[in-house]
């Protein structure tokens, strides 16, 4: 089954050669997204909390343009560039999900496009694939 990109004003558009989302059968693998505005493209202000929050927004975006939600995401890694922060993301990034939570690693990274301190990317089950993409 051929795969099939996901996009979405509601997420930054992609700031590189890549989809937002592609969806392969009956799973959605969301790019990492950072904290940017979707409006401007630009980094948004706040401690590595709010750029949490503004990430998980922009998942839930690009989850919802392809029919799914937050319960059908299986799989997730957070890269911080520190950490030290990892409980402010870990309460912010679990306000997102319900039990059970998806399967997660994080790890530690040197440095994150436009200096972020956060990004995550996730995939997810959407059930029975698509007869066939539009």
């Amino acid at each position: 089954m051929p795969r099939q990109a996901i996009e979405t004003d509601g997420a930054p558009a992609a700031i590189g050669p890549y989809s937002q989302a592609v969806r392969a059968g009956s799973l959605l693998f969301v790019s990492g997204q950072i904290p940017l505005d979707p409006a401007t493209g630009e980094v948004i202000e706040g401690d590595v909390a709010a750029q949490t929050h503004r990430v998980m927004q922009s998942l839930g975006a690009v989850l919802e343009a392809a029919g799914a939600g937050f319960d059908d995401v299986v799989r997730t890694t957070i890269y911080l560039t520190d950490l030290g922060s990892f409980s402010r993301v870990n309460e912010a990034y679990g306000s997102y999900f319900d039990a059970p939570a998806p399967a997660r690693a994080t790890v530690e990274v040197a440095a994150l496009p436009k200096g972020v301190e956060v990004e995550i990317d996730a995939v997810a089950d959407l059930g029975q694939p698509p007869t066939r993409y539009a």
